[in-house]
């Protein structure tokens, strides 16, 4: 079973970066402490030497799903996304019908969410409910206070 996650280029490329960084630099440093546990002697009443055959133990499975994401990466041609309706990377102005606030949100896969930034997952409960929306249209989200109404003002890329 694949799970086929949608990246920007610059999304890829942090997750590719950081796949790297583990592989190029803590796994040496993974090998190298317990090499460096195993020089001290006695290994069955050696805890540092257990605790670092866990780290790496953690940091190989850390790896492995990284490996499995980049496997299963899928690169978003911005250049084609279609701004009638919202979509993945769409930017979308919003207004909440209990308090005309505005907000403007870029939704975006999963791992590249930071809410900081204005960029917000798809699989969260406002990503899921502005997702297929249209300008003008109303959506009408579940969030932990109740449901609320966010009204499409704009989408654009």
């Amino acid at each position: 079973m694949s799970n086929v996650s949608y990246y920007t280029a610059e999304g890829l490329k942090k997750l590719r970066d950081e796949l790297n960084y583990l592989k190029d630099v803590e796994r040496p440093k993974a090998s190298q402490a317990i090499a460096d546990a195993r020089d001290k002697g006695d290994l069955s009443e050696n805890a540092e030497y257990d605790a670092a055959k866990e780290a790496q133990g953690l940091l190989e499975m850390k790896i492995s799903k990284m490996e499995e994401l980049v496997a299963n990466a899928r690169l978003i041609d911005e250049s084609q996304l279609d701004t009638s309706k919202a979509l993945v990377l769409s930017t979308v102005k919003i207004k909440n019908q209990t308090n005309g606030m505005q907000m403007t949100y870029t939704l975006v896969a999963e791992s590249e969410a930071n809410l900081a930034a204005g960029k917000i997952s798809v699989n969260s409960p406002i990503g899921k409910g502005l997702l297929g929306k249209k300008v003008g249209d109303v959506a009408e989200i579940q969030v932990p206070n109740g449901v609320v109404k966010f009204e499409i003002m704009e989408i654009s890329r």
